[in-house]
């Protein structure tokens, strides 16, 4: 919303045209999906105006969707993770525990930040989502890392709020202030946090799992959304093949 201020603040709603939010958002080298989200809030704005009636109508309508390339997966490679390790632990090692998390839970952002201990049992081994952008609840097993770094997060500064704070004790809502500066110290391109998900999807994939259960474990409300993924399991269907071999035989 602040961009959008920065450029329109001083505006008259009712002024503002298609046209002109439409060459704002070609004006910025953001991602389509990024452009969409921008594209939204100035939609949601207007048919919350418009309902008040405060402007007559509302111009985002009218602002093409720009197309968004859902089938893009940029995952972590295990040189780029020592690298990001290493940036992360020299510039802010406090927020390691938050990027263990995400590479082994999967959860996205918003869960992740918007967790409150009440939801972590360390006796069950579980997160407990509830409300997740898929519409359900869903339990997410911890692994030993996993486990561990809300371990340590607790050790560190116990209470019974937000899991992630600053240690000013602020609740945190997402990485931006020190993910992006730790990519760049690390020296890696086109990654954001939410490839960190990717990375945990595509990784149990790697390791053989079933889609069906990477789909539970990644909270995909469809399995075509898991299907994307399939291709970086070869072997796996190279050895499917390969039995119709031993029954010929």
């Amino acid at each position: 919303m602040q961009h959008i201020l920065e450029a329109f603040g001083d505006r008259v709603a009712d002024e503002i045209k298609p046209s002109e939010i439409d060459a704002w958002l070609g004006a910025h080298e953001w991602l389509p999906a990024t452009k969409n989200r921008y594209k939204n809030v100035f939609g949601k704005t207007f048919k919350i105006a418009l309902a008040d009636g405060k402007v007559t109508g509302n111009p985002a309508r009218l602002v093409e969707q720009r197309a968004e390339n859902n089938a893009r997966i940029r995952f972590l490679s295990e040189q780029e993770e020592a690298l990001l390790r290493r940036a992360i632990k020299n510039r802010c090692p406090d927020h390691m525990e938050e990027f263990d998390i995400a590479l082994n839970s999967g959860m996205r952002k918003s869960e992740q930040y918007s967790t409150e201990w009440p939801q972590i049992s360390f006796k069950r081994k579980r997160i407990k989502l509830e409300g997740t952008k898929n519409g359900s609840d869903r339990e997410i097993p911890m692994n030993k890392t996993c486990m561990s770094a809300y371990e340590g997060l607790y050790k560190r500064r116990p209470h019974d709020g937000r899991v992630h704070q600053s240690k000013f004790r602020q609740d945190l809502n997402d990485s931006r202030a020190w993910f992006e500066r730790c990519v760049e110290d690390a020296g890696i391109s086109n990654f954001t946090w939410h490839c960190l998900r990717h990375t945990f999807i595509s990784r149990l994939v790697m390791k053989g799992v079933d889609l069906r259960t990477v789909q539970e474990l990644a909270g995909h409300k469809t399995i075509s959304m898991t299907v994307r993924y399939a291709h970086l399991a070869p072997e796996h269907n190279q050895a499917a093949v390969e039995r119709l071999d031993s029954a010929a035989a």
